[in-house]
């Protein structure tokens, strides 16, 4: 990458457990709360104890009123991951101080991840009332009777594309606009596309992020049947999360989003704009046997090591590492095996941090949310810590961050994720 092409963060626009905007996001991450809780939005969940990390404070009413204003005759066209999406990189815009009048809108482009969205079942009951016969569903009535009983506009509503979409009308973005749908890989990878896309010249300015929902009523029963997920009856919510913890049991799931306005470093300074990151490089890498085992260590290691090569550093050069850490026995052993293979005799050194022991897993989200933890720490001269540990496991041996944020000046440092599938993505960032 030319020296005159290098990307920067200007805003951020986060949606967490934690809290909204950078400001109480910060606060809740030098205060050490823990996002985790019992479920209070949602009438009913599958998730063990009723445990996620939810954003309380995005509600219908909340966002129509002060995140969603401009785009109130389209919420009814957005699923609650939609409206997230949208709020955040409302913020992110406002946050970056961006002048929407003057800017060239054809150099202004959208690069969105996002979970697959999922109608709830009540959704469906009406249509699918109207096909019974006899308690048996007709099929062949479907096409003109049960759709009839569905909402109107109905498909626009949980379509993984539609946040990019939003976004991309809402800030009149004319330039690239790309959706990807790649699980927890999802995040890094879309800005992994926007900071290829700028690099190369074709845009300016990239509103790059994620939205993700994994305590969704269908979401959360998926991961309920399919998923290792955490639960201790004895303990408090807020400890669940143990990632790398020798005493953990699984995942929490989770919700966020959270939107960076990208920006060519000129452009960025011919503005005045507040900087406070930039990112250097990203990779994505998928193994997977011919069976369907996914490969977990091979493909974070295939990340990993492109992801450094293309930033042009060595693994000794890295001030941290904010790992995927998603609190799976298997899951963690793996992403500590795959540092150790790259990062040889520094891997036990190196610092580490897992920010879902703070916010739980919102699939697509993490990614994002997680970077937005490392570069507003790094602004205040840490690195936050990871929550819920107290016993090292043997199988991972890793320098977790715990008890209190590391203080530190190395401002380089490496985020990763994966998937339950095998697809992996690193990205290698700097904060100022």
């Amino acid at each position: 990458m030319s020296e005159s092409k290098r990307v920067v963060v200007t805003g951020a626009g986060i949606i967490s457990p934690i809290g909204i905007g950078r400001d109480k996001f910060w606060k809740g991450i030098s205060a050490q709360t823990p996002g985790i809780s019992k479920i209070e939005l949602l009438s009913g969940s599958a998730l063990p104890g009723h445990v996620a990390g939810e954003v309380k404070d995005f509600t219908d009413k909340t966002a129509k009123k002060e995140y969603l204003q401009a785009q109130r005759k389209s919420i009814k066209v957005m699923c609650r991951e939609i409206q997230m999406g949208v709020a955040s990189a409302h913020l992110a815009l406002t946050n970056s101080e961006l002048d929407m009048e003057s800017i060239d809108h054809e150099r202004l482009g959208v690069d969105f991840g996002a979970n697959q969205m999922f109608s709830t079942p009540d959704v469906l009951s009406d249509g699918v009332f109207q096909c019974d016969e006899g308690g048996k569903f007709d099929f062949d009535r479907w096409g003109e009777e049960g759709l009839a009983g569905m909402e109107p506009l109905w498909l626009l509503k949980y379509l993984p594309n539609m946040p990019a979409c939003h976004i991309g009308i809402h800030a009149d973005a004319r330039g690239p606009n790309n959706s990807l749908t790649l699980a927890e890989a999802s995040g890094i990878s879309a800005m992994g596309e926007a900071l290829a896309i700028i690099s190369t010249g074709r845009a300016d300015m990239m509103l790059a992020g994620s939205t993700g929902s994994r305590i969704q009523p269908t979401k959360c029963l998926h991961a309920a049947l399919w998923d290792e997920m955490a639960q201790y009856d004895d303990a408090a919510p807020g400890t669940w999360s143990r990632p790398f913890d020798a005493s953990r049991r699984g995942q929490i799931a989770g919700e966020g989003a959270c939107t960076f306005v990208f920006e060519e470093e000129e452009h960025a300074k011919a503005r005045g704009a507040a900087i406070f990151g930039s990112i250097l490089s990203s990779a994505s890498c998928c193994v997977i046997d011919v069976d369907g085992t996914p490969r977990t260590q091979d493909a974070l290691v295939g990340a990993i090591s492109k992801a450094l090569e293309r930033a042009g550093v060595s693994p000794s050069d890295i001030g941290h590492i904010n790992a995927h850490g998603l609190g799976s026995k298997q899951a963690d052993i793996d992403e500590a095996n795959a540092i150790h293979q790259v990062f040889g005799a520094s891997a036990s050194t190196v610092p580490v941090t897992a920010f879902k022991s703070v916010i739980g897993n919102s699939g697509a989200a993490c990614g994002t949310l997680e970077l937005a933890a490392s570069l507003i720490g790094l602004q205040h001269g840490v690195v936050p810590a990871t929550l819920n540990y107290s016993t090292p496991d043997n199988d991972c041996r890793l320098n977790i961050i715990h008890g209190e944020p590391l203080k530190t000046d190395n401002k380089l440092f490496l985020t990763v994720n994966v998937t339950a599938f095998g697809q992996a993505a690193a990205l290698v960032a700097c904060g100022v």
